[in-house]
């Protein structure tokens, strides 16, 4: 084990790396329970991972840190897991967080009390307080920023007995791959591979594409359009364009309008515009519906507008907000780029229905 990583952690190493143990009857029958319900088979993959799990909890029971990392194709049942683990615990001391609103959560309380010598460990206080079971979604990270943080954040964790169960599309290898940052992010690499069960799960279904679970879904109900002329608009009731600008985390962010549940922006002003995860965080809890115009050609917007597309949809999803999304051109000739994430992105917007210019195509 790497020198690094601190004492009160060494004793984790690689003994919580296989799932050689039974699961626990309980979780692996409320998962088949919960599939039958759902009308599909778990997957061998479904099945390890709900092994680990199991395994993991026995051993937090018996006052281990431990955790479990699944990774994954997208669409491939690790949210579905998460939730259904989450479900299924008994302990009351647990907290479900979208690693993005986590994330931000933490930037903010880390900056509020950088004076304090303790900023990472009081905002977790105020973030998790006693609960010893965390679970976040949709880990992943893109900042060399970000990455420093999460050192910090992950060694916090496993010093507090925190068990901590994760969903990623990214092996822990996979994680930040840009070559100019990648070493400096490998400590937090290192101990994740020596502190969790890493576990993928794969398969050939695509469980987001199920028809039980799309009509369980806002996000499932909303419409990709092109290329979004007036005739279009008129059929779809969609409101006229005009322009204004709100105050969200004490900054103006400029939109086309909001009115009831529905907020309206453009593409440009929203993903070209210096916006942020927080933001669309904060909106979503007001606004149920998002009309976001304007979306041309993906793969010609710079990096960070590509980046700033995909957390909008993340958020969209992960909130289930409906979105009502228009370009100019077919949805998959729209989503070209170069982005890793813009994988997951094409997954959740392929739900939509899409609109083109006969009507509805999908």
């Amino acid at each position: 084990m790497p020198a690094w990583i601190p004492a009160p952690l060494r004793h984790l190493g690689k003994r919580f790396s296989h799932c050689a143990a039974a699961p626990s009857n309980d979780l692996a029958g409320a998962f088949d329970d919960k599939a039958r319900r759902c009308g599909f088979t778990l997957s061998e993959s479904q099945r390890q991972a709900i092994t680990c799990i199991s395994q993991q909890v026995e051993q937090h029971r018996a006052g281990h840190a431990t955790g479990v990392y699944l990774h994954g194709p997208v669409g491939r049942g690790k949210s579905w897991l998460l939730d259904g683990f989450f479900q299924w615990v008994p302990s009351p001391a647990k907290l479900r967080w979208h690693f993005h609103d986590f994330f931000a959560r933490l930037h903010q309380g880390v900056h509020r009390h950088q004076a304090s010598g303790d900023a990472i460990g009081i905002t977790l206080d105020e973030l998790i307080g006693q609960n010893d079971i965390l679970c976040f979604d949709e880990f992943h990270v893109h900042d060399i920023g970000d990455a420093m943080l999460l050192t910090r954040l992950f060694e916090a964790l496993f010093a507090r007995g925190t068990l901590l169960v994760l969903t990623s599309n990214y092996a822990p290898e996979g994680l930040l791959p840009n070559p100019l940052y990648h070493q400096r992010f490998q400590p937090v690499i290192d101990l994740i591979n020596h502190c969790m069960v890493i576990k993928e799960v794969g398969g050939k279904t695509d469980f987001r594409s199920l028809p039980a679970n799309r009509a369980l879904q806002r996000f499932t109900q909303g419409r990709y359009i092109w290329p979004g002329t007036d005739m279009q608009r008129q059929s779809l009731h969609m409101p006229t364009t005009q322009g204004d600008t709100l105050m969200v985390n004490n900054r103006p962010l400029r939109l086309q309008g909001a009115e009831g549940d529905q907020i309206r922006f453009t593409f440009e002003d929203l993903c070209e515009q210096p916006t942020a995860v927080i933001d669309y965080l904060a909106l979503a809890q007001q606004y149920s519906h998002w009309i976001i115009e304007g979306l041309g050609d993906l793969g010609t917007c710079s990096l960070a507008a590509q980046q700033r597309f995909v957390n909008v949809v993340d958020v969209l999803y992960d909130q289930d907000r409906q979105l009502t999304l228009i370009g100019s051109r077919p949805l998959a000739e729209s989503l070209e780029g170069s982005l890793a994430d813009l994988m997951r992105t094409r997954s959740r917007l392929g739900q939509l229905q899409q609109v083109g210019p006969a009507g509805a195509e999908s």
